[in-house]
């Protein structure tokens, strides 16, 4: 075996950058869950010692924690007094909530699919799976927190009103739908922003259901807002203007019984809006930093939830071409990309 030494060091370069970022990861969530972000941003530079103060936190371990933020690139370090700053950048990622480059919980979401990797990988020898139920409780929590900041940044400003027409009809008062809604971040910021219309979310896992129904009583937006534990074949309703699926068509035991099921709900004008994560339909166009996460994503989480009821499977990575295929065998006549975004992509299907 002949071995470029050369090639073999920057492999392994790339292998400790990935060793370091995989077990951060923990201390992102740890900086996360115990307000260490929140207390740095717009304070200044602090001393480990002003920071365990500032936050109840021993200072030993917030040495050893400030040392891996700044050898991570999120906090600087001044050595010449020893403090470390949150920058105002890396502060709206990681200790401001509602912003749209919001990172901790793409961090908790990551961390939770790795805690189940034993699980997971028992399923590679009978092609089963886990069901959503069983995945770490970091994940349930996490996957609302990592699709929200891309909610909050381009659901009302670009995703609605590139579907023809619907804007105008939520406007007016629509009747809608979304399904698969998980904790119901992206129905509870449409049905804020449109109040003339009624709005229902719906999700197998009931404890998502009451931690939508929690969120949407705190906010103040139950006039026009319900959820109900159902599944994507088995809702009931009919006559909706618009039926949406937020990053979860991918997801479902039956995507294209679920289109039909979504089919015989709408109007004949109705819309059903589609968001699912970016991918190619071949494989060297997955082969990207977004591709690498998403395809992840699908083994420990996407995939492995639609096994374990024996579906179809799809993954995170299905694309354009097998989602268009769903929607047509569900018997939707039109469908097109309607929006993207580096992360998703944006389809809307019509009758």
């Amino acid at each position: 075996m002949a071995i470029d030494q050369t090639k073999l060091e920057a492999f392994l370069n790339k292998a400790v950058g990935d060793l370091g970022a995989t077990v951060s990861a923990a201390l992102v969530v740890m900086g996360d869950r115990l307000g260490l972000y929140k207390a740095m941003a717009g304070a200044g530079p602090l001393t480990a010692v002003e920071l365990a103060e500032k936050t109840g936190t021993a200072e030993r371990y917030i040495r050893e924690w400030l040392l891996n933020q700044a050898a991570s690139g999120i906090v600087t370090y001044d050595p010449s007094r020893d403090r470390y700053t949150l920058p105002e950048e890396q502060a709206l990622a990681f200790a401001v909530e509602d912003s749209p480059a919001f990172l901790p919980g793409a961090y908790q979401l990551m961390l939770g699919m790795v805690a189940g990797e034993e699980k997971v990988r028992k399923h590679f020898k009978d092609g089963g799976g886990i069901g959503y139920g069983e995945l770490h409780p970091g994940v349930h929590e996490g996957v609302d927190r990592f699709f929200r900041p891309g909610y909050i940044a381009n659901l009302l400003p670009s995703w609605i009103p590139a579907l023809e027409g619907v804007q105008a009809k939520l406007t007016r008062g629509a009747k809608v739908l979304d399904v698969g809604c998980g904790q119901g971040t992206a129905t509870r910021i449409l049905a804020e922003a449109f109040p003339a219309s009624t709005f229902v979310g719906i999700d197998p896992y009931l404890p998502s259901i009451e931690a939508a129904r929690a969120a949407a009583k705190k906010a103040g937006v139950t006039r026009n807002l319900r959820f109900e534990e159902a599944t994507s074949t088995n809702f009931s309703g009919t006559d909706y203007d618009l039926v949406a699926c937020f990053d979860c068509l991918h997801d479902m035991v039956d995507p294209i019984a679920a289109a039909k099921h979504i089919r015989g709900s709408l109007k004949s004008d109705g819309t059903w809006l589609i968001v699912e994560p970016r991918a190619g339909d071949t494989v060297a166009e997955n082969l990207n930093p977004v591709g690498r996460v998403y395809s992840a994503c699908s083994v420990l989480y996407c995939l492995t939830t639609s096994l374990s009821q024996k579906g179809a499977g799809l993954g995170a990575q299905a694309g354009e071409a097998r989602i268009r295929d769903v929607a047509r065998q569900g018997g939707f006549s039109r469908f097109r990309r309607a929006a993207e975004t580096p992360f998703n992509l944006v389809f809307e299907a019509r009758p």
